[in-house]
């Protein structure tokens, strides 16, 4: 599986577009203006890192020295996506930010906003969210009734709840019959993101 980031996906993207369009690729400098940047060397080093994927080949002595490499279209579908740390389903933790990625299918991104947490504890099994997978979020402030959020508490603390508003304070449901909802008012909670999906890893 190949793992892009998102500007890496939209220049290979590109690339491939514009071969299709007028049968050979754009030069660097068109690169440049396309994505609006005047680096060459920061777009070398997408080109470089493509190919050390192995999606593309260049030939060094050429303008237009871009080849594509054939791949199946399931290895370019998985974008590495930030991991800012862990985020509890049973009673709040502090988030814990680090530098690492994890590759997440495409059809999972919302907009541009998005990032991972991994899940600490099980207040959310019902909803089939387990402790040690990796939910999905889509960074915003709000949450419709009865959408799992990422939510804010005492301005340091975040935990994965079902959110309700009823008659000025906020229900956070958890998916577990053995535990009870936090009843918060309103002003106490501050929505960071609302999740999109679930990523679970198995090991042996």
């Amino acid at each position: 599986m190949v793992y892009l980031t998102k500007r890496q996906k939209q220049i290979y993207d590109y690339i491939v577009s514009q071969i299709k369009l007028h049968g050979y690729a754009p030069s660097i400098k068109e690169l440049c203006d396309n994505f609006e940047t005047s680096s060459l060397a920061t777009m070398h080093k997408h080109l470089v890192n493509l190919a050390a994927k192995g999606l593309i080949k260049r030939q060094y002595n050429r303008s237009r020295s871009i080849e594509i490499i054939d791949r199946r279209a399931e290895d370019l579908n998985v974008i590495e996506t930030p991991m800012l740390g862990n985020i509890a389903a049973g009673s709040p933790i502090e988030a814990i930010e680090d530098a690492r990625s994890i590759g997440i299918p495409l059809e999972l991104l919302r907009g541009r906003h998005t990032y991972v947490l991994k899940v600490k504890g099980d207040s959310m099994i019902d909803e089939h969210i387990m402790d040690g997978d990796f939910a999905v979020v889509e960074s915003r402030t709000y949450a419709d009734n009865g959408e799992i959020a990422v939510v804010l508490l005492d301005r340091e603390n975040v935990t994965l709840k079902k959110v309700y508003r009823e008659r000025g304070y906020v229900r956070l449901q958890p998916a577990n019959p053995n535990l009870e909802p936090m009843i918060l008012r309103d002003e106490d909670v501050r929505i960071q993101g609302v999740v999109v999906g679930v990523i679970r890893k198995y090991t042996r």
